[in-house]
């Protein structure tokens, strides 16, 4: 398995510009296969795991999907799916998968998938998915971990989420697009990418309102239409490059940036001690303080501060000065960095869904493992400020959610480098 190997203490400079996000393209992907007609282009994709695993369950189905690495962009083909059943070794490295479900029920008003994998971050149920499926017509089944779903008709109907499921509300979007009559999402989610999403399927030729609100409203048509489309760039990903500046005491520039999605956030590093400005094209500027002061946070669903954005700032909070708070309701296995993260000197105390962090004034470069994406981007982040070399094993994780970020943060000025763990 790859690792990295970071030595610590450099502080960064630089500009890194942002790609497109993960977290709507892979949507998009599972909704360009119910144009019946024509290709559908996505544009500014960044070609991480994640896109590599679903274009590959999007070519098992019949889809013909390619990446141009040259200009960025994916076409996808899916005038010759025929194939509704998502083999399990593919569903299982990723829970993004499922979204296929509501396309294919759509479009073919079938769909047989395996309970699908990721992350292990706290319990993420599909049931909002089935039990919205259901409402719309179709017939439900499980079977020894094996989902089905079949409809003769979806018809349109209003559908109360428990939870403002991000990929819940994206799945009914897509069976509700193709259905007949009017379907109405309440307690939807309300992050930029169920906007952005909404806005791609409209382009399809779908008759979607309120998405980016509480309540979205779907007037089912008869077919979609493929599109060229360049999705919003990815918050989380900027959101981690803030980071990267206010922990390193360095100055970066990020080009293609959406700073409206990040409101909160740059509030909290406002708070913090650090400094934003705007340059050129609509890039903005990051510059840490010499040392961070510690802050509260309470991760909510949007507009609150985003569960993905946690583990990399308590990173930021292990070196602040004074104490910090954190409240995390939204995943409850979101602290598993904190252990690594105290094996390099940090002092973090967790109980249940909260966590006290004392800064420390300096961390130290230690052995560590990344258990998922972000915390992943946590033990980076934490392994260019300490002090010494911090090894980092199971960067596959990382992988799945930054692109080559080894790469863009040596030219920020890093001594980081990708390795081999048998390496010694």
């Amino acid at each position: 398995m790859d690792r990295f190997i970071i030595e610590g203490g450099r502080s960064l400079k630089g500009t890194v510009r942002i790609e497109g996000v993960k977290n709507v393209i892979l949507p998009m992907m599972c909704a360009s296969l119910m144009a019946e007609t024509g290709v559908t282009v996505i544009k500014d994709v960044p070609y991480l795991q994640d896109i590599r695993v679903l274009l590959k369950l999007m070519n098992e189905l019949g889809a013909v999907c390619e990446y141009n690495a040259e200009d960025r962009s994916l076409s996808i083909d899916a005038r010759k799916v025929s194939k509704t059943v998502a083999p399990y070794e593919l569903v299982k490295q990723m829970r993004a998968s499922f979204l296929l479900s509501g396309a294919l029920l759509g479009r073919f008003g079938d769909f047989h998938i395996s309970l699908p994998g990721g992350c292990a971050i706290g319990a993420r149920p599909v049931n909002f998915h089935l039990l919205g499926f259901k409402k719309l017509g179709a017939k439900v089944l499980e079977k020894e971990g094996l989902l089905s779903a079949t409809a003769a008709k979806l018809t349109g109907a209003t559908v109360c989420l428990d939870y403002p499921s991000h990929t819940g509300t994206e799945n009914l979007m897509m069976a509700a697009a193709l259905a007949e009559g009017t379907t109405v999402i309440e307690n939807a989610a309300c992050e930029p990418e169920i906007k952005d999403f909404g806005d791609f399927l409209n382009a399809m030729g779908a008759k979607v309102s309120g998405h980016g609100t509480p309540t979205v409203i779907i007037d089912g048509v008869k077919k979609l239409k493929a599109v060229t489309y360049t999705p919003i760039p990815d918050r989380i990903v900027a959101g981690t490059f803030m980071y990267a500046a206010a922990i390193t005491s360095g100055e970066i520039t990020i080009e293609n940036a959406n700073t409206d999605h990040l409101r909160i956030v740059m509030d909290k590093l406002s708070d913090m001690g650090v400094l934003f400005g705007r340059g050129k094209n609509g890039s903005v500027i990051v510059k840490g303080p010499k040392r961070l002061t510690a802050v509260d946070i309470t991760t909510m669903p949007h507009p609150g501060f985003p569960t993905d954005l946690q583990p990399p700032f308590m990173a930021c909070l292990a070196m602040a000065d004074g104490v910090s708070f954190v409240w995390e309701t939204v995943f409850e296995n979101r602290f598993i960095h904190a252990a690594e993260l105290n094996r390099m000197g940090a002092n973090i105390r967790v109980a249940g869904d909260k966590a006290v962090v004392v800064g420390v004034p300096n961390l130290i470069g230690a052995p560590v493992m990344a258990s998922d994406i972000r915390a992943g981007a946590a033990l980076v982040l934490a392994g260019l400020a300490a002090k010494g070399t911090t090894i980092i094993d199971r960067v596959y994780h990382i992988d799945r959610g930054y692109k080559k970020i080894e790469e863009q943060l040596a030219a920020l000025g890093a001594n980081i480098k990708r390795g081999d763990d048998r390496e010694q």
